[in-house]
């Protein structure tokens, strides 16, 4: 299997540009080449997105214990490509050269209001938890109010956690913009160079997934100021979903079925195995990043979140605002972003409780 990394980050209006040559026919085109692929008799190309990171591990369990291979089949050519954050691989949904994606949240609905409900649908979740802000020890941040003239960090501007500190700021009367100004400076980076700004005292703090989360606090003495979970009603909150571009999904739900039936395999893999997954996870992480994580960090990012195939959809309306009110979307329209129903198939077959859309999508 060829898995290309691709780490790429653009400017925003770069992106809107493709969504509008997309919508100008490129969706449809797309989605006739790919019927045209699958009635040729050849396989279908699948082209999946992820990040390398734990709360990703639905992917990556899925790839390293075989379980897309198997449920895909011999008809279907899966490849991968790896990125830092939402936003760049959901560029990449926009130019074409994805069809489906572990994603968070902010991204996913991003795409989904600036393609005006064309471009992609949640098909499933993956994750939740998870995430928040951790601050340099000694730097006499004890509380919200102290972070007035901080230079913080998130790993892209407009992904999940990026929104999640603008929220948050906000929420305590500190105004942010797009370009680093405002009461508290956040800076965007990619996850690993946060790990070593913080380290270097060259950032306050960061909003971060794990194991990121987790890296700061075990291995570079940070202190954990904010625990999203502490910001949402029982504590759950929607971390990665599981989006399929439009096109793809309309010319070979087949494929995408059988896709959902994998990453449910890989969720109850992980959920069942707690040890043996960490050591596979891990290892994966080697391999995809050079580096792995230190037993205590990968305790503590594991007991941070809940791998579940439910995308909490209801959460997705205060996702969508809490980006409007940080200046990073428009108007929103969420109806039709949720599409279960291949989910709740196969949660049926097997027994399982299904998930709610919350009314953006059929069930």
């Amino acid at each position: 299997m060829r898995n290309t990394v691709s780490i790429r980050r653009r400017g925003r209006r770069h992106a809107v540009a493709l969504a509008a040559l997309l919508l100008a026919g490129g969706l449809a085109g797309c989605g006739a080449a790919q019927a045209e692929q699958g009635a040729a008799g050849g396989p279908v190309q699948l082209r999946l997105g992820y990040y390398p990171n734990i709360t990703h591990a639905a992917a990556i369990a899925g790839l390293s214990q075989g379980f897309f291979t198997r449920s895909l089949g011999s008809g279907v050519h899966l490849t991968t490509q790896v990125f830092n954050a939402g936003p760049a691989e959901v560029e990449a949904i926009f130019g074409g050269a994805l069809d489906a994606g572990y994603v968070g949240p902010n991204p996913a609905i991003n795409a989904f209001v600036k393609s005006h409900g064309a471009l992609v649908r949640i098909v499933s979740g993956a994750a939740s938890g998870g995430a928040g802000l951790v601050v340099r020890r000694g730097s006499g941040i004890t509380s919200a109010a102290d972070l007035r003239g901080r230079r913080l960090a998130s790993p892209q501007l407009g992904n999940t956690q990026d929104v999640a500190l603008r929220a948050f700021l906000a929420a305590h009367g500190m105004h942010t913009t797009a370009q680093g100004g405002g009461d508290v400076s956040i800076t965007e980076t990619d996850n690993a160079t946060i790990v070593q700004l913080f380290h270097s005292g060259q950032i306050d703090g960061a909003w971060v997934p794990e194991p990121y989360l987790s890296r700061l606090v075990d291995d570079a003495g940070g202190t954990l100021l904010v625990d999203e979970a502490t910001l949402w009603p029982g504590g759950h909150f929607p971390t990665t979903e599981l989006i399929v571009a439009t096109a793809f999904l309309r010319a070979h739900p087949d494929v995408v079925a059988r896709l959902v039936s994998a990453n449910l395999d890989s969720i109850a893999w992980l959920r069942a195995n707690t040890a043996q997954a960490q050591q596979a996870v891990n290892a994966a992480l080697l391999q995809l990043t050079g580096k792995k994580l230190s037993a205590a960090v990968l305790a503590d990012a594991w007991r941070r979140l809940d791998f579940t195939a439910d995308p909490l959809a209801a959460a997705l309306a205060t996702e969508a605002a809490h980006a409007h009110d940080a200046g990073l979307l428009g108007a929103v329209d969420l109806h039709g972003i949720v599409d279960v129903r291949l989910l709740n198939q196969e949660l049926r077959t097997r027994g399982q409780a299904t998930v709610a859309s919350g009314g953006y999508g059929p069930q």
